[in-house]
């Protein structure tokens, strides 16, 4: 599934290629309304567990697929987050695409395995939509504005 979104005040700035891995279809809308709200530029495709995502990744070059940053959940059916993270960050082709984990999880224990896992980054998401919409409001102008990617 893919959604454009191009805000009408950044003409100039290139689109954001996320892929959203989540599994929960409400968290999968917040992120959508977030990033429009927002109004940052993104291309977002979702994959609703590791398995899918693995398989976007990986469909070859017909498909030539290559986000600019992974939003991760961590607890998801048939292959977990940090799951996915592990293979993310020991395949050559994959490990230097961002991976921000982006979960309801505050536990220290996935906190320390995302980044021994070489997580960009870790956010718990917070239950008010005011603060999502501020935590993705910053994420997405730091990826615009500061984040250097591989051209």
């Amino acid at each position: 599934m893919t959604a454009q979104i191009s805000p009408s005040d950044a003409p100039s700035c290139p689109p954001i290629n996320i892929l959203l891995v989540e599994d929960s279809e409400a968290d999968i809308e917040l992120t959508r309304e977030a990033f429009q709200a927002a109004q940052i530029a993104n291309v977002m495709h979702v994959a609703r567990d590791g398995v899918e995502a693995l398989e976007l990744l990986q469909s070859g070059p017909e498909l030539d697929y290559r986000p600019d940053l992974i939003l991760l959940d961590i607890n998801m059916p048939r292959m977990n987050g940090l799951e996915l993270l592990n293979v993310l960050k020991t395949d050559p082709a994959l490990r230097t695409i961002p991976v921000v984990v982006l979960t309801t999880s505050s536990a220290e224990e996935d906190i320390l395995r995302s980044y021994q896992s070489h997580a960009s980054s870790y956010v718990v998401k917070p239950i008010d939509f005011e603060q999502f919409f501020s935590a993705i409001q910053a994420l997405g102008r730091y990826m615009l504005t500061i984040v250097r990617l591989p051209g």
